[in-house]
């Protein structure tokens, strides 16, 4: 009994895969087309070519304030750190030993004055008794000789009594320049010395102000050959402006303009100086800061500005760009790239005008693969657009 109902479920079971097997086919999914990407559209384009050179600021005008005289300082009479003008008293020498001297000097020119006076009496009294044999030839030539003795004190009497007003007038420290002081050297009560010409304090102009650039000798190399080529149309050198970002990565308001390139390569670190003049009316900049300089060095003519986003590197560094053909296949291409202007790279050679990049959606194509491309507006694309970037000049 048991194994007639074991055989009557093996058989309903048979039958139930029978006609489950002889039922309809599920209908299977249709095919996918083909990957859709982002694309921009590039056009060949002039944009300003700008380099960025680390550099540190410089005092426009440096006066180390040294003692000119010997003497004991009896005041001070500015703060430290504060503005002061050109001859302002910085500091004060005791004057008496440099009056006493003057006194002298003065007495000793009276004196020489006097005996001019009384020669040349002798002079004019023998040149009438001359004549009448009332003198001799000798006694005559002996006072003519005596009164240019003496008009020659009297002329060094004179040295005498301005070198002694100078010294005089070195007891008042002046500032040569107007600008602004550091750290006193001395102090009241000091002893400075003229022969080790004593450093009392230095005043510095820093409105404006200069800053201090460092280029490699070869980025200057190349800028040349590309004026050479036409690749780079130069600016003027009234056009070059050089803008400044500080330390902590803000922006300096103020543009600065390019004073000069150094001639001279640096043997040690072939480099040149370039020097740029900022003005600096607040003092924000002081002199040894860290700064970066961006200076505009002429425009590039028919290059393509293609968003960052769309470059790769090849394992041998080489910037390469996916392009969608007309066909809609894929092609990758090797860029010529000259640097970044925003977030673009300028790119001078490996395009075509009217060429289509594609800068999202990388991961899902291959070289030769057929996409379907999609123009991608600024927004997509992360990037300001091409077709702004040509209106640069």
């Amino acid at each position: 009994m048991k194994l007639t109902r074991v055989c009557n479920c093996l058989a309903l079971t048979a039958a139930a895969l029978a006609l489950s097997a002889c039922g309809p086919a599920t209908p299977s999914a249709p095919p996918a087309g083909p990957p859709q990407v982002n694309v921009v559209t590039v056009h060949r384009t002039r944009v300003p070519v700008e380099v960025q050179l680390p550099g540190r600021t410089s005092a426009y005008l440096v006066a180390q304030v040294r003692a000119r005289v010997d003497g004991i300082v009896l005041k001070r009479e500015f703060s430290e750190g504060s503005e002061v003008k050109a001859g302002q008293r910085l500091y004060e020498i005791d004057p008496a030993p440099f009056v006493a001297t003057l006194h002298s000097a003065q007495a000793s020119l009276e004196k020489a004055r006097a005996n001019l006076a009384s020669t040349g009496a002798l002079v004019e009294r023998y040149k009438q008794l001359l004549p009448v044999n009332g003198v001799s030839k000798q006694d005559y030539d002996n006072a003519v000789s005596a009164q240019g003795q003496a008009a020659a004190d009297v002329a060094t009497a004179k040295a005498a009594v301005e070198t002694a007003q100078i010294n005089l007038g070195y007891t008042d420290v002046r500032s040569p320049i107007t600008g602004r002081t550091g750290v006193s050297a001395v102090t009241q009560g000091a002893y400075v010395q003229a022969s080790a010409a004593t450093l009392m304090t230095t005043t510095q102009q820093i409105d404006p102000i200069y800053v201090d650039l460092t280029q490699a000798s070869i980025e200057g190399l190349q800028l040349r050959r590309e004026i050479a080529d036409g690749h780079l149309q130069a600016d003027g050198p009234n056009q070059a402006k050089v803008a400044l970002t500080l330390e902590d990565g803000t922006a300096y308001p103020i543009q600065g303009t390019l004073e000069f390139s150094d001639v001279t390569v640096n043997p040690g670190t072939g480099s040149v100086t370039v020097r740029a003049v900022f003005p600096n009316p607040n003092g924000v900049l002081l002199p040894g800061m860290f700064v970066r300089a961006r200076i505009r060095q002429g425009v590039a003519n028919d290059v393509f500005l293609v968003p960052e986003v769309a470059v790769s590197h090849d394992p041998q560094g080489h910037a390469t760009a996916m392009v969608v053909g007309q066909d809609d296949k894929v092609a990758i291409r090797k860029l010529d790239v000259r640097g970044t202007r925003d977030s673009a790279w300028i790119v001078d050679g490996g395009l075509q005008e009217g060429e289509r990049v594609i800068v999202a959606g990388l991961q899902k194509v291959q070289p030769g693969a057929k996409v379907s491309a999609l123009e991608s507006g600024p927004a997509d694309a992360g990037n300001t657009p091409v077709a702004d970037a040509s209106t640069a000049k």
